[in-house]
């Protein structure tokens, strides 16, 4: 049960956007610019950096979601899986295994992140940029979930779920959909 009286047919992060359209709208911002802006990283290998720091976060939500938009992006599910339990032998570029690396030192601590683990992501051949965006996505994530999980918001068991925000998430972004969300109350 949330913290707060949160809207009943929004779970995750959903109802906590609703609940402040204020602080959710810099946010949303924030994130659309980082995920689905132009980038040298794919949108798919960007949904890694949200799903692995998530992962590492241990919620439930933001994991279950980031991982069903980067499957579909990558068009399977074994890279995902992949990276949260064996990034050494995930199947991306030795370069989005160093950049991950950095994900996860970020996760940690934001003083985690060593100056080798920044020459090894350089040496495999990471733009500054890069680096940049994996920080901020992954500091970026830290906050989402903690603020998901900070004030209990629901986290649904069911699969299909998180197939249908995937689905959302990759063909609308980040932003509020035009029409808000009432369609998804139940009758």
């Amino acid at each position: 049960m949330p913290h707060i009286s949160l809207p009943g047919h929004l779970p995750g992060i959903t109802g906590l956007l609703e609940f402040s359209q204020d602080t959710a709208a810099p946010i949303r911002e924030l994130t659309q610019i980082l995920l689905r802006g132009e980038s040298s990283l794919t949108q798919g290998e960007r949904e890694l950096i949200a799903t692995i720091v998530s992962h590492n976060n241990e919620c439930r939500f933001c994991t279950s979601a980031h991982t069903a938009a980067a499957d579909l992006l990558l068009g399977e599910s074994e890279t995902c899986e992949m990276v949260k339990h064996d990034l050494e032998n995930a199947p991306v570029s030795d370069k989005m295994k160093a950049l991950l690396t950095i994900a996860k030192m970020v996760q940690k601590s934001g003083k985690s992140v060593t100056p080798e683990a920044i020459a090894q992501a350089k040496a495999q051949g990471a733009t500054d940029m890069e680096i940049h965006d994996t920080v901020l996505i992954a500091a970026l994530f830290c906050l989402y979930n903690r603020y998901v999980d900070g004030l209990a918001s629901v986290t649904p068991s069911e699969p299909s779920f998180y197939e249908y925000l995937g689905e959302r998430i990759v063909n609308h972004g980040y932003t509020r959909l035009p029409q808000g969300y009432d369609h998804l109350k139940k009758s």
